[in-house]
């Protein structure tokens, strides 16, 4: 069913058509009338975001309950959880020393149908410029950085005052604080009540004064209660799927770990937690078959395709899905082929679109003249 291949010199078929993205083959008889290509198999993208929170106690952890009635960080700690898993299916090429998803398409002599392909030789499109339209991916998170806690900003340097610095125990500087944490938020209820010494000038200058007390009073319970910040990590990896060996068979694969101490880590790191991908075959790729009921012949020299199968995906972690989708898969296909006289048909000419995740056809008509 494979076609031979015919060790014609590529760089006399490839014209640029976009500078980055595809190519564009027209056969001709430099290269004897018979384009190269690749049909894709399908790789699936999981980007992981982990998120990290650092807990850090306070100076006056001790006195939280004494002087705040509240319960505080007791220690310090960094703890890293599993915020999202999102996938995206990706049509990717075979190494160059794989040829077994290489394939020729043979054109009778006189004509000059072309495909566009992608960098990977991937086709898009036969007799038509533009490839099939492109699918919706799902949004990757992006990392996110650790936010400043109430001490980071200089409102905490304005919260504290000169008894504070000259006291010489803990438990007296407690005692400031706690005091001085009261007196803000009598002030504060002074200005807001219009009984305030000093009060502010107009509304802006209001806000901007409750604005600083609010944060000096935040900074000096953060040294009572102590801290927390969050940030996200975010990193990718790829799975490619295995040929099924039969519908509803599956196959477990280990994405990544998440470490306590590191976050996201290697699926070869046993100091994390794994992240399992399940892949169920739904369907797989059937031939074509004629009035007979028989699986139909692969036109001789004609333009191969995929019929992909479907897979069901889950992904779990800790007990929890984290995603779920169903994908058609270039793996769980079989290889068909089109009729190349299809497209140098004189008076009507057919084109194509192929999906370049899959390979599978997503289009197929009458080309129109230029």
């Amino acid at each position: 069913m494979r076609n031979i291949l015919i060790a014609a010199a590529l760089a006399s078929m490839i014209l640029p058509v976009s500078a980055q993205t595809t190519r564009k083959l027209t056969a001709n008889k430099s290269n004897e009338f018979g384009l190269i290509y690749t049909l894709p198999q399908t790789a699936i993208d999981v980007a992981v975001e982990a998120e990290r929170t650092v807990r850090t106690r306070g100076e006056f952890y001790k006195y939280a309950r004494k002087y705040l009635g509240i319960d505080p960080i007791m220690n310090d700690e960094t703890v890293w959880t599993l915020k999202s898993v999102t996938i995206n299916p990706r049509g990717t090429a075979t190494t160059d020393n794989d040829t077994d998803d290489r394939y020729l398409v043979q054109f009778k002599n006189g004509t000059q149908p072309f495909l566009m392909l992608t960098e990977e030789s991937i086709p898009l499109s036969i007799n038509a410029t533009e490839g099939p339209a492109s699918p919706q991916k799902n949004t990757v998170p992006q990392p996110v950085k650790a936010s400043p806690t109430p001490l980071d900003g200089p409102e905490a340097r304005q919260a504290i005052t000169e008894e504070m610095l000259q006291a010489r125990s803990t438990a007296k500087r407690a005692e400031l604080a706690a005091a001085k944490i009261y007196e803000i938020r009598q002030y504060r209820n002074d200005i807001v009540s219009g009984q305030a010494d000093g009060m502010p000038s107009d509304g802006a200058a209001m806000k901007l004064a409750l604005d600083n007390l609010s944060k000096q009073e935040a900074a000096l319970t953060a040294m009572f209660i102590g801290t927390e910040s969050k940030s996200t990590d975010v990193e990718m990896f790829t799975i490619t799927p295995e040929r099924p060996i039969a519908k509803g068979s599956a196959q477990e694969i280990i994405v990544a770990r998440i470490s306590a101490t590191d976050g996201i880590v290697d699926p070869s790191d046993l100091s994390g937690a794994p992240i399992r991908m399940t892949l169920s075959a739904e369907s797989l790729g059937e031939l074509p078959v004629n009035e007979k009921g028989q699986p139909k012949a692969f036109p001789k020299g004609g333009l191969a395709y995929c019929i992909p199968g479907r897979a069901l995906i889950n992904i779990d972690y800790d007990g929890r899905k984290m995603a779920e989708d169903q994908l058609s898969i270039a793996q769980y296909g079989i290889v068909f082929g089109l009729d190349p006289g299809l497209f140098t048909d004189k008076k009507a000419p057919a084109y194509a679109r192929f999906d370049p995740t899959t390979g599978a056809i997503v289009e197929m008509g009458t080309a129109t003249s230029d």
